[in-house]
């Protein structure tokens, strides 16, 4: 399963970003792998419009199965929902502590 995380910084390490469409990077977490893939997001960063809806359809096209972030917009999690992502909103700290909170139950699950 791969778990995405939204990020401030390119490694485990660095803080959560609480945005996701315009997120800094996106950190890929495979669980069977026990890896991590940085995922720049500079086009999210710079859209004018639609970023939310871009950055889901990114992380469709990339097998995520679960969000993890801040907050997304209305658009943004539809599209996620969609395509069949969980999204875990209230993420904080590091982006390796936000991804021990999920697998602890610690976030809360999008309605």
């Amino acid at each position: 399963m791969i778990i995405a995380v939204t990020s401030l910084g390119n490694d485990s390490g660095s803080p959560v970003d609480a945005r996701f469409g315009r997120a800094a990077w996106f950190l890929l977490y495979d669980d069977q792998a026990q890896s991590w893939e940085p995922l720049e997001n500079s086009q999210g960063q710079e859209a004018l419009q639609g970023a939310g809806i871009q950055a889901a359809q990114q992380m469709a096209s990339r097998g995520v199965a679960v969000l993890i972030t801040g907050t997304t917009g209305p658009k943004a999690q539809q599209a996620l929902k969609t395509a069949g992502i969980k999204i875990y909103h209230g993420a904080k700290g590091s982006v390796a502590a936000a991804l021990d909170d999920y697998k602890k139950g610690r976030l809360e699950q999008a309605a």
